[in-house]
């Protein structure tokens, strides 16, 4: 049994949503060993930790370390022994470790992947994963719909987007019926090296939508150890 979380770590409101998120979430990329390897006892104990410490809120993809980091996420998770309502859990779909699809038949057959890895029954929050790969034409007409129809079904709570170029949430949100989309996450936009997702705030305040701040030490690239191999910066950033 967990420990009760931190009191002290302060909880936000995200956009319309309700839900209140700690100030500072639990990314589980590298539970899927995306920067070294990392042990399924870590994993599980990484995870007890950052809830001891007051966080609520665990993002997660199918795609970082190919199912592995959902995987390694729903041990810790279940490991915890707290009510379901204690914890936010965010996970995505449409980027595979073999490829990008964005297809409603895809994207249905994603969260029933997702939830039996992450040992749930629901997710609070489902986000189209790096949305500018795909066609964002398709993530309007058919992704969304899709993924509307995933939380009538009770497995989403609310729907969200993700992407590396801001261009991608404006192009989206102003093709969506209002309160369609509630979250977006946007990364590597708003540290010491790129703050460019300020200049969007206002926007996005207009829209009601929740912003999820993700990989403030830029993927690597603001840590002592520096960026892995695979990371998109120029060689001189680096």
């Amino acid at each position: 049994m967990a420990s009760p979380p931190h009191p002290n770590l302060e909880l936000r409101p995200l956009g319309n949503t309700g839900l209140k998120l700690s100030c500072v979430g639990f990314g589980a990329s590298p539970l899927g060993s995306v920067f070294g390897p990392v042990s399924e006892h870590d994993a599980i104990s990484s995870v007890r930790e950052a809830f001891h410490l007051g966080i609520n809120f665990f993002d997660t993809s199918p795609y970082y370390g190919g199912t592995l980091s959902e995987k390694m996420l729903g041990k810790g998770l279940k490991a915890l022994g707290v009510p379901r309502n204690e914890y936010i859990v965010s996970t995505k779909c449409g980027r595979y470790l073999e490829g990008f699809d964005f297809s409603a038949e895809r994207v249905t057959k994603s969260i029933d992947e997702s939830l039996a890895r992450l040992q749930l029954d629901y997710v609070d929050i489902l986000q189209c994963h790096d949305i500018e790969f795909g066609s964002l034409d398709q993530i309007v007409n058919e992704t969304i719909p899709a993924l509307q129809k995933l939380k009538e079904a009770g497995k989403i709570r609310f729907i969200g987007i993700t992407g590396l170029p801001l261009s991608v949430f404006t192009y989206v949100l102003d093709r969506v019926p209002p309160g369609t989309v509630d979250v977006i996450l946007s990364y590597c936009r708003y540290s010491i090296n790129d703050s460019t997702l300020a200049d969007l705030l206002p926007y996005l305040k207009s829209k009601g939508v929740g912003v999820i701040s993700a990989s403030p030490l830029a993927m690597g690239l603001l840590t002592e150890n520096g960026p892995p191999e695979w990371h998109p910066a120029s060689a001189e950033l680096k």
